[in-house]
């Protein structure tokens, strides 16, 4: 998908807090994203989210990109009960086989951009390093 290359305009420095929080999560959390190059929705918040993890050094490993159709249908989407795209789901990784546990979901309605609602959720769970 075209909307996951990160927006070069993206400032890093205006959104230290959403990085430093992507930053100290870095292997305890992945990412989930599910978008598709038809949405208008992914085409804004997504290149802003991609930036916010390039800024704080998320390695692509943790992060899965799903495509859906003009229907919303796609790889696990049913699974992640995603009904509304952009959705965003940060998991924490489970320990000693257990699964792994959703500690944040942005969903296209939300009040504010992806990456700093996803780091504010982060922070209120406790899931930083």
């Amino acid at each position: 998908m075209e909307m996951t290359e990160p927006d070069p305009m993206w400032d890093a420095a205006e959104h230290s807090e959403t990085v430093d929080a992507f930053e100290a999560a870095i292997g305890e959390v992945s990412y989930h994203v599910w978008g598709a190059d038809w949405c208008g929705d992914c085409h804004s918040e997504l290149p802003d989210f991609f930036a916010a993890l390039n800024a704080a050094g998320v390695s692509e490993d943790r992060v899965a990109v799903h495509e859906v159709d003009e229907n919303k249908e796609g790889e696990l989407v049913e699974e992640y009960d995603v009904e509304l795209i952009p959705t965003i789901v940060v998991e924490r990784q489970g320990e000693d086989g257990e699964e792994n546990e959703e500690v944040a979901r942005f969903e296209e309605e939300e009040d504010r951009p992806a990456a700093d609602y996803l780091a504010r959720q982060m922070i209120d769970a406790n899931v930083l390093a």
